[in-house]
């Protein structure tokens, strides 16, 4: 007895909001590269608010808080791509985790106070791309992949 398989393709709406979340991926590496790269003024900017520390101090200060800025965005990169993949193959978990992370960066963005407009449009982007995931086609495709998975 063989029984077939019928696999659903994913509608625009969904296959806009993978590729929303994978440009709000792109901003977090950028902003990862952006950090790697300003060593220099993360050293004169700890200089000017403590002026008490010495030159292997205020280098360990700014190693620190590069690779711990970096170990977070590649855990966050790596975190997105992987739900991304999730919510494009209909899995509703995906969705919902994704819309609590975008709300979380909504939350940081406007509580943090020191956001760049590169954080803005990673925001926006976001939310449209949550947006997306639950119109209406999008409902119906993650409905009918719950319903073929049983």
């Amino acid at each position: 007895m063989a029984t077939s398989t019928r696999r659903t393709s994913p509608p625009g709406t969904i296959i806009l909001s993978f590729l929303g979340f994978l440009a709000a991926t792109v901003t977090t590496i950028a902003g990862a590269v952006f950090l790697a790269t300003s060593g220099p003024e993360l050293e004169e900017e700890l200089r000017k608010r403590d002026t008490s520390l010495s030159d292997s101090e205020v280098d360990a200060a700014v190693t620190l808080t590069q690779g711990a800025g970096i170990a977070v965005a590649a855990v966050i990169v790596l975190g997105y791509l992987w739900l991304a993949f999730k919510l494009k193959a209909g899995r509703n978990w995906a969705r919902v985790a994704l819309t609590v992370l975008t709300l979380v960066q909504v939350g940081f963005l406007f509580v943090g106070g020191t956001a760049d407009v590169l954080s803005y449009v990673s925001c926006a982007v976001a939310v449209f791309a949550v947006v997306l995931s639950y119109l209406p086609a999008s409902n119906a495709y993650v409905d009918e992949v719950k319903h073929a998975r049983g």
